[in-house]
């Protein structure tokens, strides 16, 4: 479930704490139920992550369509 807070968070911000969520996993030493909080967070952030890009995507395509109508 997305939280109000992960709705807030800048696509760089969401992306930095991924980063930290693979590099804690990466190194180990967690117990299991932590592994899977921080691979269910994990999860959360690349959401966040995939619809600002798809947002960014959106938006690249209506500014090009718009020259192309221009055109």
């Amino acid at each position: 479930m997305t939280s109000k807070t992960d709705e807030a968070l800048s696509y760089e911000q969401a992306r930095d704490e991924l980063i930290e969520v693979v590099r804690r996993l990466e190194a180990g030493g967690t117990t299991l139920e932590e592994s899977l909080a921080l691979w269910e967070r994990g999860e959360e952030l690349a959401k966040v992550c995939r619809r600002w890009l798809e947002g960014a995507r959106a938006r690249l395509d209506a500014a090009l369509a718009e020259e192309e109508d221009a055109g």
